[in-house]
């Protein structure tokens, strides 16, 4: 077997390319080449053709399908790796012909490249998961110049300058929709089908790709530093970071070829110059040799790994390698942000309570006064009023206090506690959240509660985390005790903490790493803002939120979820678990069937054909299994 890297070069999609080509036509010569070596072998073992001329074909079939192997041992030699599958390969089969066994050793090479067709199809099937991505990236952008249109390359477009952005055609820059409405899929980049809704104010992704209207977007990023660019490096760089298993597998082969190869020496000499039968052992240590090749725990364990990881950017999420993607299945405690992680990180009305006037007169006084302001809480009253406003004059705004000003010749105040001191009848409330209290003409009328309000699937990522007997599910909040009690209360929080700087934050994961540590389990964080970068840095594992919303988080963090759904930390799990699930059963059978045939090899019990399945069979299965990943669903 070919001991793939699988950290393939994805630097552009003409690299990518020009890989996927390079092994398809490979692939296609490899079948050519078993075609012809089996037909010569069937041809060169019949009793239809006399010596010398069978003796001539067989080792004709021989160069066809093992020249390549052999060519590739010599010229590893020479480079000072000796004890690879290659050289194993060549020494068996070279011995084979020696002792004039000319059918096994081109059986022996004909297995092992059909096994490598087959390992070729289920390596490019792992990778298509992530090369897909690479589809996000964009090779112009259509740059408005005055009254013309000049067609560029992504990386030219300055930050402030506008590119239009026709239907059917990828967003090639981050930026803000400045002309045009339109609903683009952000599939590519989020996992999610349902196309989002981009308006004139909204922000555009690169990478998505435009629907239905044509859209002008004014850049707000740079090629390097846009949602696409930072997509690419994390799946370019995805396999850098190895899990403890994949180096313990590479040290295991490294120690262990040698060995075997020690042993089959001995196993040929030492029976042999005690009974004088060089030919049966030295056959037996030729068997030996092919048994022992460990392609198929150097090829699935990674293979699995990175079908792993495949499997998760198709959900929307990336990891930084697979060493992450193990850990995820030793975490025991789970702490999240509230604003942009939990909850939706923007103001909404979630109460209006009137005293002696309707909802919606409460809601136009406060609303036609707050037009006047920029603050979110105005804006979060603005939105919750779709009626008509009535001008208002003399508007004055106090710090800590509010709005003060005239709407239809009626003194109206509009704020908080403070502001509220000379009204009559007022009446001040408990409600969780900011509260915005109206007075017209020093009548009390009532009052808005504002807050910011869970994430739809926010109680569900906890479920899902309990579900999975992740029991320790934290919140770590800025916000004072009684908002962050109640929502933590709503989601079914184990605990929460409070009226937290970034420092206080680092602090209390600290606390939870060593309570973990001691167990030795890990803890994860789950932030989305550039506060979080430091609790993301500390925490074993962090998971940065919101489709790459903030730099700094994403450099930080070591899995990024592209949506907005806290549910998908559950859901990585369930991928890392089945990850983790399929390299234990490769690494199982794999050594429980080589040790059993090589045991079986030296005792005489095993010829070169069954050798052949105790390598070739074996490694088939391992990848085969390794590939299961692509086609499992995974929504939690």
């Amino acid at each position: 077997m070919k001991l793939y890297n699988v950290q393939t070069d994805y630097k552009t999609k003409k690299k990518t390319n020009s890989i996927k080509n390079e092994l398809s036509l490979g692939t296609k010569w490899t079948i050519t080449r078993l075609l012809i070596a089996f037909v010569l072998l069937i041809v060169g073992s019949s009793s239809l053709v006399s010596q010398p001329l069978n003796i001539i074909l067989l080792v004709t079939a021989y160069l066809v399908i093992g020249a390549r192997i052999v060519w590739q041992a010599i010229k590893n030699i020479f480079h000072g790796e000796i004890f690879d599958e290659n050289f194993l390969m060549s020494i068996a089969t070279i011995g084979a012909i020696i002792l004039k066994q000319y059918p096994e050793a081109i059986a022996v090479m004909l297995f092992y490249e059909l096994g490598n067709v087959f390992e070729d199809i289920a390596v490019n099937r792992s990778k298509k998961s992530i090369s897909a991505l690479l589809e996000v990236k964009p090779v112009s952008a259509t740059l408005i110049l005055g009254q013309q249109n000049k067609v560029v390359d992504p990386s030219v477009v300055q930050i402030g300058e506008t590119i239009l952005v026709k239907p059917g055609e990828k967003i090639p820059l981050d930026g803000t929709v400045v002309l045009g409405s339109s609903a683009v899929d952000t599939s590519a980049l989020t996992g999610e089908s349902m196309p989002q809704n981009l308006q004139i104010g909204d922000t555009a992704l690169s990478g998505s790709i435009n629907q239905t209207g044509t859209l002008q977007i004014k850049v707000t990023k740079l090629y390097n530093d846009s949602t696409v660019a930072k997509i690419l490096d994390l799946v370019e760089n995805a396999s850098n970071k190895k899990a403890d298993t994949e180096k313990f597998i590479t040290k295991f082969a490294k120690i262990y070829t040698p060995i075997v190869v020690i042993l089959a020496v001995a196993l040929a000499i030492i029976p042999s110059l005690m009974t004088g039968d060089w030919h049966t052992w030295v056959y037996r240590a030729l068997i030996f040799l092919v048994i022992s090749c460990p392609c198929a725990l150097v090829i699935s364990v990674p293979l699995s790994f990175f079908g792993g990881i495949g499997a998760a950017s198709r959900q929307g999420i990336l990891v930084k390698g697979s060493n992450y993607l193990e850990a995820l299945n030793y975490v025991d405690t789970v702490a999240f942000d509230k604003t942009g992680t939990l909850t939706k990180g923007q103001f909404s009305v979630v109460a209006v309570n009137p005293k002696n006037v309707t909802k919606d007169e409460l809601l136009q006084m406060a609303a036609s006064l707050e037009k006047n302001s920029t603050h979110p809480i105005a804006t979060s009253i603005l939105k919750a009023y779709s009626g008509k406003l009535v001008p208002a004059v003399n508007v004055i705004e106090k710090a800590g206090h509010g709005l003060y000003g005239k709407v239809n010749g009626q003194e109206v105040i509009v704020g908080n506690v403070k502001a509220m001191q000379q009204v009559k009848n007022f009446q001040a409330t408990d409600a969780v959240g900011t509260v915005v209290y109206v007075a017209v003409n020093q009548q009390f009328w009532g009052d808005i509660v504002i807050a910011d309000v869970e994430k739809t699937d926010a109680k569900r990522a906890i479920e899902l985390l309990n579900n999975r007997g992740i029991h320790k599910n934290v919140m770590l909040t800025g916000d004072n005790q009684a908002v962050g009690t109640t929502i933590a209360k709503r989601l079914k929080m184990s605990n929460v903490y409070t009226d937290l700087l970034p420092e206080n934050k680092v602090s209390i994961i600290n606390d939870l790493l060593k309570v973990s540590h001691q167990n030795n389990k890990k803890v994860a964080f789950v932030g989305d803002g550039i506060n979080d970068t430091p609790v993301l840095a500390t925490a074993d594992i962090g998971f940065a939120m919101g489709g790459l919303g903030s730099d700094a988080a994403v450099e930080a963090a070591d899995i990024v979820i592209m949506g907005d759904e806290p549910s998908k930390v559950s859901e990585a799990m369930k991928i890392a678990k089945k990850t983790r699930k399929i390299v234990v059963e490769n690494i199982s059978f794999a050594l429980i069937v080589k040790v059993l045939f090589l045991l079986l090899g030296a005792l005489g019990m095993v010829n070169m054909w069954q050798a052949v399945f105790a390598d070739v069979g074996v490694t088939i299965i391992a990848v085969l299994n390794a590939i299961r990943l692509q086609f499992i669903s995974f929504r939690n």
